[in-house]
């Protein structure tokens, strides 16, 4: 394979670097791998290419419509993995790495679009809460909308993880209804520059939605704004100095930050060397220190231990780690691959010997070249330090080696482990190996703060656990302090970053209007046919079914009990539902309330209704005694096309008694024909 000369892709265009390109070494040869740079871009003109063009495209999309395009991106880039992979292993990554990388990024993608067509409306309006009533009558009322921000994301990606690392944050930006600009790290940038090609290749992308930078963003700070986005990945110095930016700071832009941190594992003072557990560490431990060369950001850098176990410790993960094979991934029998080159191998050395100022190398050369390795390779055994004396320790807690590298030590009791994971000041995850709850509850209740997410491993879970590295589509993935105060995924949590929540106040009917969703209040469509004999297409929001009445007699409520065995007391035996004092006395069963409304307003003949699979906060709101007479108000309250056969409407249903007091209060839940 020769020299991969990169392009950016600027206004629907590829363009190569006019000027300033630079070559990215091979991690396996140090010879030239790709030559990359964004001399000649207009930046200015790329940020408003999204605006105008992109923003709008995906704007005018359904949060459905969104996220089958997240689908096919993923089915495309599963239909081209292998052209990944063989970029991937020349970054050092071992096939297992770049599985993490290029089926974990594709994972995302379908992960976020399954929750976007399950989860959200088929709409581009979506509520954030509830109503909240502002006056008496109820005429004036509230409810909080989140928007997609009318403007781009900036994508500043890190080297390790140049697929899933671009496609987590891609995934909600997308799914919001937000353009992004990405710039991955300049030493991997030849696998997300395959990406995109992939996913634009797909051809489901609107124009506009999604450029690409390889090499430097030049004056592109400059041109955002309040309606941009940054979401970074790296260090922590970085960071800072990007959030300092002049413009970043006027405009106020958005910065989320997720930055390398010191994370911490720490083994349970329950746990012996016989205990199940105990393995399970040494295994988390090994396997943190090893996948991606130790190059992630949620690897263990700090391990921690009861004061008497350190030895035993110390004897299963050196045993462990000798069973590590450095090499080009290629080779038969390799299980770590290299650093991303030998400039971070210079600096994972420096900081190895910083650290070994409080600490001493236990396992491991960290100046030796390993074994039947390229010598212009950034190849590097893995390397266990040990520090008896961690409060005595501070650049334990303060340098991380960003490679495959960690720091054994001991703590005296569970409050002393607690307080030396927060030494870390702020990590993006830690794991607690324990079978005790208790000592679960502790480690939590002290040390949850100091981290954006916390792994429980027990015998119990450990055969189905992703692991102490792992950051899914469905949690939370950043931290406090060091880690960068930010937070990515997390589910659709990660959507509300390239949104703006803004408060509406109004009548319910203007409200109902905005949110295409029906409320208390709105008016309602009271005459025509029964709501059940509309198609989907033609049921408008706020049609209204209002039935008779049924009187519920002892013989029903009696009937109702021993046909369904439910005999409880309140139904059966007037003396003690009276000694209730929430009954007045024998009641119906809430079950046959619903049972007997469900009489009241369904439309028997076959039509449009195909199914009622649900019901959603039902409340039973006061109770309903013998000789008391029931009807129900029904109102069709959203709708949601499912596909081009059938969609979902949900109805608003109200059951009240005869002196028009509400007894029971739902949302049901149909399948309707289109």
């Amino acid at each position: 394979m020769g020299i991969l000369t990169l392009q950016n892709f600027v206004g629907g265009q590829w363009q190569g670097a006019t000027a300033g390109a630079v070559e990215v070494p091979s991690a396996l040869t140090g010879v030239s791998a790709a030559s990359l740079g964004s001399g000649g871009v207009d930046f200015g003109a790329m940020a408003e290419h999204a605006r105008s063009v992109g923003g709008p495209a995906l704007r005018a999309l359904t949060f459905h419509e969104r996220a089958r395009i997240l689908k096919s991106l993923a089915e495309a880039i599963m239909a081209r993995k292998d052209e990944l992979y063989a970029l991937s292993a020349l970054t050092g990554a071992t096939r297992t790495d770049g599985w993490v990388d290029i089926e974990g990024g594709a994972g995302t993608l379908f992960a976020y679009a399954s929750k976007g067509k399950r989860e959200l409306p088929n709409d581009r309006v979506l509520l954030d809460g509830g109503l909240e009533p502002l006056s008496k009558r109820g005429s004036f009322v509230g409810q909080h909308i989140l928007s997609p921000l009318q403007g781009v994301a900036l994508h500043i990606n890190a080297y390790n993880f140049p697929v899933w690392g671009m496609l987590e944050k891609l995934a909600p930006t997308l799914l919001a209804g937000v353009p992004a600009i990405v710039k991955p790290a300049s030493a991997t940038a030849y696998v997300t520059e395959q990406c995109v090609r992939i996913m634009l290749e797909a051809g489901v992308l609107p124009d506009g939605a999604l450029q690409l930078i390889v090499g430097s963003t030049g004056d592109l700070f400059e041109h955002l704004t309040g309606q941009d986005v940054i979401s970074f990945t790296g260090s922590a110095a970085t960071a800072v100095k990007l959030r300092a930016h002049s413009n970043i700071q006027s405009q106020n832009v958005r910065f989320i930050a997720e930055c390398d941190s010191l994370n911490a594992t720490v083994l349970g003072p329950d746990i012996t060397s016989e205990d199940p557990e105990f393995d399970l560490f040494v295994k988390e431990v090994v396997r943190e220190m090893t996948v991606k060369a130790g190059q992630k950001c949620t690897a263990i850098r700090r391990i921690f231990v009861p004061a008497s176990m350190i030895d035993a410790v110390q004897s299963a993960l050196a045993a462990k780690l000798a069973t590590v094979v450095v090499g080009d991934p290629a080779a038969e029998g390799v299980t770590m691959g290299a650093l991303v080159s030998r400039s971070q191998l210079a600096d994972v050395r420096a900081k190895v010997a910083e650290l070994a100022q409080d600490a001493r190398v236990v396992f491991g050369d960290p100046t030796a070249e390993p074994d039947a390795t390229d010598a212009d390779g950034a190849f590097m055994n893995p390397v266990l330090l040990r520090c008896d004396t961690p409060w005595d320790a501070p650049r334990i807690h303060d340098t991380e080696a960003f490679g495959p590298v960690a720091t054994l030590m001991p703590y005296a009791d569970l409050a002393d482990a607690v307080a030396l994971c927060r030494e870390g000041e702020g990590s993006l995850v830690m794991s607690l190996f324990t079978y005790d709850p208790a000592v679960a509850i502790e480690v939590v209740s002290g040390a949850a703060a100091y981290h954006g997410r916390v792994l429980i491993v027990d015998r119990d879970c450990a055969r189905e656990s992703t692991g102490h590295g792992s950051p899914l589509p469905g949690l939370v993935h950043g931290g406090p302090g060091r880690a960068g105060g930010g937070e990515e995924m997390g589910g659709l949590r990660g959507m509300s970053h390239y949104m703006q929540r803004t408060a509406l106040q109004g009548s319910p009917r203007m409200l109902a209007a905005l949110g295409h969703r029906w409320i208390k209040g709105a008016p309602k469509i009271e005459d025509g046919a029964h709501p059940f004999r509309l198609k989907f297409d033609a049921l408008d929001l706020g049609k209204t079914f209002t039935s008779g009445s049924r009187t519920i007699s002892l013989a029903d409520i009696e009937h109702f009990a021993e046909f369904t065995g439910d005999t409880f007391y309140a139904h059966m035996d007037e003396e003690a539902a009276a000694a209730n004092p929430f009954f007045p006395g024998r009641v119906a069963h809430g079950y046959l309330i619903l049972s007997f409304a469900a009489g009241l307003f369904v439309d028997p003949a076959p039509g449009p209704v195909l199914a009622n699979y649900g019901l959603d906060n039902l409340r039973f709101l006061k109770p309903v005694s013998p000789g008391d007479a029931i009807s129900v108000r029904l109102t069709a309250m959203a709708k949601s096309r499912r596909n081009d056969e059938y969609g979902e409407v949900r109805w608003d249903a109200e059951v009240t008694n005869q002196d028009g007091e509400t007894v029971a209060a739902y949302e049901l839940l149909t399948m309707n024909a289109i």
